[in-house]
């Protein structure tokens, strides 16, 4: 996989795993607060395998800044994902226009190379 690539691919999956452990839990309301934690303790180090390595190698090909960046792009769509088939909460137009600045503030991150 090229160097570029691999920690986009594995940032993601790291994302998907954060995501359940921050957010997974508000589907289970009515199970007890010191079980949740204990559960997202354990999806957040499987999220930390892979987000560790993809920073790491990533380093090679990307500054931190732009490895943050693009977590942050992830973690955006990931989470609208999550929000609207798992939770069932509706993104709305001010949704978008938020995650549209955010979009454009990742643009402006990579134009310094």
């Amino acid at each position: 996989m090229p160097p570029h690539v691999l920690p986009i691919v594995l940032l993601s999956i790291s994302n998907l795993f954060m995501t359940m452990a921050w957010y997974g839990h508000l589907k289970f309301k009515a199970a007890p607060l010191v079980l949740v934690i204990l559960a997202s303790w354990g999806i957040a180090l499987i999220e930390y395998i892979f987000a560790v390595p993809a920073n790491r190698w990533g380093n090679s090909v990307y500054s931190a800044a732009e490895l943050k960046t693009i977590q942050e792009v992830i973690t955006l769509i990931v989470f609208a994902g999550f929000s609207v088939w798992v939770l069932k909460e509706p993104l709305g137009w001010n949704h978008a226009v938020g995650f549209g600045l955010i979009a454009l503030g990742a643009w402006f991150i990579f134009q310094g190379k």
